[in-house]
């Protein structure tokens, strides 16, 4: 879509705000939302009415196509204040914006203008500054997301699509190291699936083995592949990461797969930081046999919820594998370095923050 037939974005504040209510010191990750929502419109071949609104429930028909068939997917994403209070910034918004467009191909569905996104972004997080915490660790949350809304019973694409953008204020979303069971009786996707794509459909399927984990006692499921039960995918809500013998190793992104910004980041900065990066297919008999001969001594997940959290508890086959987090030494400078590029601590060497204001 040429950037002169991009919709006008109309603002409509809100009378009452939310702010008073918030408890800024306790913040539950995704539990509490900001004044206000992106929201534009997909329908006779072309997005239009856009506008930022007071956040409100959406009115869909029970026969929309996004309840029935399933189409939905969506990103993540955090604002931030930086570290000296001088602006607020988005980390690689480009990439989410372009990362959603890939899932909307796979999905079916209409790319979203990039410009678009972004100046609808832009525009929703300057109105909604003040719901952004300043306290550690805290960031405001952005969840964009792509529905088909066609209320059709029948088995195609929608022709009618509900982009919206909401926002809330957060604090971290695991804060300790996690612990991870792996299945070798469920799958989260195989090749020629949609693994790779941020579709809701990738996450509901996780749901039921996600909480028999827990009900063992883990925080997470580390999924195998769907092909062989065999090689390492990804922690259901993060990529991950294993340093075998000082190198870091990371499962292949062949699109079974999320293509991780975070992911992408952190491997950009151990490379940057003299480590050596392989992306490889690694199976969980190499694993293990790392962790029983002390070669695998740091685990990790990342992801923009997550950043990089530590894993330090493994299960598989009724056995559990430890490690001492506080001894990580490659994931913490990774964090160091990737916090203080999104806090504007450290030098943005790869030109990957962007100020919003």
């Amino acid at each position: 879509m040429e950037a002169s037939a991009l919709p006008t974005i109309t603002v409509e504040q809100t009378t009452v705000s939310k702010l008073p209510s918030i408890d800024f010191n306790n913040l539950a990750f995704g539990k509490t939302f900001s004044d206000h929502m992106f929201i534009c419109e997909y329908y006779d071949g072309k997005w239009q009415t856009a506008k930022i609104q007071p956040y409100q429930n959406l009115s869909l028909s029970p026969a929309c196509n996004v309840f029935h068939y399933g189409q939905a997917i969506f990103e993540g994403m955090k604002a931030y204040y930086k570290e000296d209070g001088s602006g607020v910034v988005l980390f690689r918004p480009e990439k989410n914006a372009e990362r959603l467009n890939i899932s909307a191909k796979r999905m079916s569905m209409p790319q979203v203008p990039i410009e678009l996104f972004l100046v609808g972004l832009q525009q929703l997080i300057k109105l909604d500054k003040d719901f952004i915490p300043k306290t550690a660790g805290g960031s405001l949350y952005i969840r964009p997301f792509l529905i088909g809304t066609e209320p059709f019973i029948g088995v195609r694409t929608s022709d009618r699509y509900l982009f919206c953008i909401i926002t809330g204020p957060t604090g971290s979303y695991y804060g300790d190291a996690i612990s991870v069971l792996v299945y070798d009786s469920f799958i989260r996707s195989t090749k020629g699936g949609y693994g790779s794509a941020k579709a809701a459909g990738n996450y509901a399927g996780t749901l039921y083995p996600v909480e028999l984990a827990k009900q063992k006692g883990y925080k997470d499921v580390l999924w195998l592949d769907g092909e062989h039960k065999k090689y390492v995918s990804e922690v259901g809500t993060m990529n991950i990461f294993f340093a075998i013998d000082g190198k870091l190793i990371t499962p292949l992104s062949d699109g079974t797969i999320l293509e991780g910004i975070t992911r992408d980041s952190v491997i950009t900065i151990a490379k940057d930081l003299g480590y050596e990066v392989e992306q490889r297919d690694i199976s969980i008999d190499e694993i293990i046999e790392a962790l029983e001969q002390n070669r695998l001594t740091e685990m990790f997940g990342t992801g923009t919820a997550a950043v990089v959290n530590p894993i330090n508890r493994i299960g598989y086959h009724d056995k559990d594998y430890l490690l001492d987090e506080k001894t990580f030494v490659i994931s913490q400078k990774i964090k160091e370095r990737l916090v203080g590029i999104q806090k504007g601590t450290l030098e943005d060497k790869f030109n990957w923050v962007k100020q919003v204001i």
